[in-house]
């Protein structure tokens, strides 16, 4: 039987035992193969792939939702990939309608890499932000905080959820529920007792992503990146949303240098849910 095009082969969803597969599937777009990072949304979200005849995958993406199991209120497209080899012919493009038809009514966030942009505009998601990439060895400096932080404990949770909530916009309990396995550091900043930020470090590579990053405010957000800087010894990496200029100015005066830029879209919403003001950096673009 003749092998069938690329462009027609089913899609289907994802599960943790296609890991390999993925890290694979990264390998081959020369991403870096971040097993860490494709177990954990295969793991919270949903994943889609398209099965290669001759082996591996096509392509693949992760949906991570948030809100209601039952009424998402919004959701977020990553690790979108198409192998090399099937590059350029339109399969990106119908995988895409695909994952947008299945997703239905629910709205959908993407940060999207200049390459990738045009494809998302032709499929109607409107550019509503930017995010910074920095990346680099934090070198402490200048004045101390004077934000208390400290890591965070099992009964800091529902206070983190709550908070996260609130800011973000919907709720992502099974998120920040996972965090405490998955993250290295996860440490809250408090005054008087009460809780104004959280943030975490995973490990991904030879870096610590610090991120989510939730705080009060822009000194607030200051003292949590040091703090986790200060119990890491690896490079730290995160996407900053560009209206938290004061954060990016600090961020690179301490070490962290500018890598890419990234567009944040949207699709069935003219703007994010939640407070931007409070929401400093996400966990990982791919998760929104």
């Amino acid at each position: 039987m003749p092998t069938p095009s690329p462009a027609a082969l089913p899609i289907r969803r994802l599960t943790p035992r296609d890991l390999t597969a993925c890290a694979d599937l990264s390998e081959d777009r020369g991403w870096p193969r971040e097993e860490h990072k494709w177990q954990f949304l295969l793991t919270a979200g949903r994943g889609y792939g398209i099965d290669d005849p001759d082996g591996g995958l096509v392509s693949a993406c992760v949906v991570t939702e948030y809100g209601p199991r039952e009424r998402p209120e919004l959701g977020a497209i990553g690790m979108v990939l198409v192998a090399e080899r099937h590059a350029r012919q339109g399969i990106g493009r119908r995988f895409m309608r695909h994952i947008v038809d299945s997703t239905g009514t629910t709205p959908l966030t993407l940060h999207a890499t200049p390459n990738g942009r045009p494809l998302y505009e032709e499929l109607d998601f409107k550019v509503t932000g930017r995010a910074e990439m920095l990346c680099g060895h934090f070198t402490p400096g200048g004045s101390a905080p004077s934000i208390t932080t400290r890591a965070a404990t099992a009964e800091d949770l529902s206070t983190i959820v709550r908070l996260d909530e609130e800011v973000f916009g919907a709720d992502r309990t099974h998120i920040i529920t996972r965090l405490p396995a998955f993250a290295d550091q996860l440490r809250v900043a408090e005054e008087d007792g009460l809780i104004i930020g959280y943030t975490g470090a995973w490990p991904n590579m030879d870096t610590h992503v610090v991120g989510p990053l939730i705080a009060r405010d822009t000194e607030t957000a200051k003292a949590l990146i040091a703090s986790l800087a200060a119990h890491s010894d690896r490079p730290l990496r995160t996407d900053i949303d560009v209206r938290h200029e004061e954060l990016l100015a600090w961020a690179k005066e301490h070490g962290l240098a500018s890598v890419a830029f990234n567009s944040v879209m949207t699709y069935g919403i003219s703007e994010l849910p939640g407070d931007w003001t409070r929401r400093f950096a996400p966990l990982t673009v791919a998760a929104g």
